[in-house]
């Protein structure tokens, strides 16, 4: 994809599949801002990368990184929500999941995704123009038992893509969701316990092979292109073939 002179927002963007739309948003030849609680610029990218730290669920925070993004850069394009709770989470029954938890992780994940939204939709009405890519994923859509909370926080981020998509249509702001399947990257290898329906997973796919995060990355930059300017209010999942809509 050309997205030359564009600007783009990745949240979540230090590590695992934030961290390869990232690069691969630049590749495309993107300035990326990656917004995340540990940022980290990625070595050996080009100087049209800025890293911030930001905590997704703070509205400080968020209306911090759309107003250092537009110093840097002057203009925002899209966003793309990837910052979420996921390879922390404890995998167990739905009636010991810790109210604690519950609350923490529909913050970073659900009310994470509305304020980073509402921080950069005021630049894109006045650009009337922009496309923001929420991460969800395919979870929700088979009813993948064990982390209740997280995949009521995906169906929510489904929800919330479709309700935006009409209120920014009319703005030229376009809204849709990525819906990865199980992704190894190094979040979800620090923690095996994510790993244990691998094999399973794996079979249930049409294309029965592990996924990447960079297995992600084309239909990413799709989204955030010129390309995707009238399509709005989809979720696009990519997991190889397991969960079909």
């Amino acid at each position: 994809m050309n997205l030359s002179g564009k600007t783009a927002i990745v949240t979540g963007g230090a590590r695992g599949i934030g961290r390869a739309i990232a690069l691969r948003l630049a590749a495309d030849g993107a300035n990326v801002v990656i917004a995340d609680a540990a940022a980290q610029t990625p070595a050996g990218v080009p100087d049209r990368m800025l890293a911030l730290q930001v905590d997704v669920s703070s509205e400080a925070d968020t209306s911090r990184m759309a107003a250092q993004t537009l110093e840097a850069f002057g203009r925002i394009d899209a966003l793309v929500n990837c910052a979420a709770m996921f390879s922390s989470v404890t995998l167990g029954p739905f009636e010991e999941i810790p109210v604690s938890e519950w609350q923490r992780l529909l913050e970073v994940n659900v009310i994470g995704v509305a304020l980073c939204c509402r921080a950069v939709t005021p630049q894109m009405r006045r650009q009337k123009s922009g496309r923001i890519v929420n991460i969800a994923s395919g979870a929700p859509l088979k009813g993948v038992p064990h982390f209740l909370h997280y995949i009521a926080s995906k169906g929510a981020v489904m929800a919330m893509t479709r309700g935006l998509a009409r209120e920014l249509g009319k703005d030229g702001i376009t809204v849709n969701s990525l819906a990865p399947g199980l992704t190894v990257s190094e979040g979800t290898l620090a923690n095996p316990a994510h790993l244990r329906w691998q094999a399973d997973t794996i079979r249930s796919r049409a294309i029965p092979r592990e996924e990447r995060p960079e297995d992600l990355v084309g239909a990413a930059s799709f989204l955030v292109s010129d390309d995707a300017a009238f399509m709005t209010g989809q979720t696009v999942v990519v997991d190889g073939g397991s969960a079909m809509i």
